[in-house]
């Protein structure tokens, strides 16, 4: 019976552990992507993608509200329950928004700058999103080019942390190059010759 587990069963177990070992392998893997529903423009690291939700998000819960108004009218689209769907937006979003928030403050840490610009949009885009509810007496026009605004400062500030990080990266890099240089130049000097004294 021995016998006939060892050329039956062993060899089978082996193969079996052999193709799983692949797939718990791919599974362990970290994803480099993005997260497509959060930031589903973003092309870089966790900085990029939080830069792209903050204004991808703040359209999610502009539209809601958007379908609450025609709904129910400016002066009704707070009233009773009418304004749920928004308020839910808001709160669900503020939530899903942490990882990337908090993986963008990592990415940047090493630059005190990009790490303010980076609290700073954030704290932007949580009054962005309070303020989408409508003023009582505001029109039309006024209530729509106000929800427009945070937009400009979106991109305004997300330009500027973009900035920053490019900025510091080229320092970095000339940096490492000037060592780099600075070593290589060592190595290729030829010795001193010894003084005989």
């Amino acid at each position: 019976m021995l016998r006939f587990f060892r050329r039956i069963c062993a060899p089978a177990a082996l193969g079996l552990i052999v193709a799983i070992a692949p797939a718990t392998a791919h599974c362990a893997e970290p994803d480099p992507k993005p997260d497509t529903y959060l930031c589903p423009h973003a092309t870089g690291g966790a900085v990029d993608c939080f830069l792209h939700a903050v204004e991808h998000l703040y359209t999610m819960c502009r539209q809601v509200k958007s379908i609450e108004i025609i709904e129910f009218g400016y002066e009704k689209s707070t009233e009773g329950t009418n304004g749920a769907k928004s308020e839910y937006c808001v709160d669900k979003h503020r939530l899903s928004i942490t990882r990337p928030y908090q993986s963008a403050l990592r990415e940047a840490t090493p630059n005190r700058t990009a790490v303010d610009g980076v609290r700073a949009l954030y704290d932007f885009w949580l009054k962005a999103l309070a303020e989408l509810k409508w003023v009582p007496g505001e029109s039309d026009a006024e209530y729509k080019a106000r929800i427009a605004k945070p937009y400009v400062v979106f991109t305004e500030r997300a330009s500027a942390v973009r900035a920053v990080l490019v900025a510091s990266s080229d320092k970095a890099g000339t940096a490492a190059g000037k060592d780099k240089g600075k070593s290589a130049t060592a190595a290729a000097a030829p010795p001193r010759p010894k003084s005989a004294n």
